[in-house]
């Protein structure tokens, strides 16, 4: 990207019928160094109408996500006020009235894009986009800023196919800023917890585990577990505990020397058949058709 001492960069976007069929578009993208003792935005004139009124209120039809990593700022929607910092995350919704400026005596360093598309929209009803979660801090970020860059230069030089590349990265973009967030929710005492948790579980797979007992092992509630080990793998204990279970079957059903009901009660089920539902369940294929697959 360009020299920042340009202090400025932004561009307002058209899409075309093949770019909508992507379901996803980049509407808009830029960063702008607001100096202290500016009026907010900068240059308004260069701005679409609607977009000039960020610093007083206003509600869009697309989604941005802002970064901001220099200054400081107040950021307010749906009744919440949030302080923004260096390593702060704006994100918002369409429909959602809101606004944001950064503290006249300070000034503030922005980068944003916007998007829209039928797949944000399948993000948001997921929760990957929560308009209860509008506000991140997730620290300077290299690999975040990167993608920024990255967007904006699709967006500078308009290259073939520039709206689908600006898009994908929006969605790494999104990857990202939640892989961060999360990380940063982290102590260093909930990782080691989560990993001792993964290796009590990993000495019992060819058992039966107790999740209060776990806990209990670790000095923690079991809600506390839950939440904790949720928040680092997306999954609850007894969930990642069934997957270890099932890739341990695969590797012994794949080696040919155990039947399916030997594989089950090697790995501490009683019931062949629970074992068989579970296994296609989480595969898609039952065990016997796996382990033909793999000889196929």
């Amino acid at each position: 990207m360009e020299n920042i001492a340009e202090r400025a960069f932004f561009r307002y976007l058209t899409y075309s019928e093949e770019d909508e069929r992507w379901e996803m578009v980049c509407t808009d993208a830029g960063y702008t160094e607001v100096p202290p003792y500016t009026i907010y935005p900068p240059n308004k004139e260069g701005h679409p109408r609607m977009f000039q009124r960020v610093a007083v209120g206003r509600t869009l039809n697309e989604y941005q996500m802002i970064y901001v990593t220099k200054g400081e700022g107040i950021f307010e929607t749906m009744g919440s006020r949030y302080e923004v910092k260096p390593g702060s995350v704006i994100t918002v919704f369409p429909g959602i009235r809101h606004f944001y400026k950064p503290v006249y005596e300070v000034g503030w360093m922005e980068y944003w894009v916007g998007f829209k598309g039928a797949h944000f929209e399948l993000l948001r009803e997921r929760g990957f986009l929560n308009p209860q979660q509008p506000f991140l801090e997730i620290g300077l970020q290299n690999d975040i800023l990167d993608l920024y860059s990255e967007i904006i230069e699709e967006v500078r030089d308009q290259k073939p196919l520039y709206q689908i590349v600006a898009s994908a990265k929006i969605l790494s973009l999104i990857a990202e800023v939640n892989a961060c967030a999360r990380r940063r929710a982290q102590t260093s005492h909930a990782a080691q917890i989560v990993e001792a948790a993964k290796f009590i579980m990993a000495e019992k797979i060819y058992g039966d585990i107790d999740i209060s007992s776990i806990a209990s092992q670790l000095g923690i509630s079991v809600s506390r577990l839950n939440d904790i080990f949720k928040t680092y793998t997306s999954m609850t204990p007894y969930q990642y505990y069934i997957h270890i279970k099932i890739h341990a079957a695969k590797s012994l059903l794949e080696q040919g020397e155990l039947s399916v009901k030997e594989v089950a009660y090697r790995l501490g089920f009683e019931d062949q058949y629970h074992f068989s539902r579970l296994f296609k369940q989480k595969t898609g294929i039952a065990p016997s058709q796996w382990r033909a697959f793999m000889y196929e």
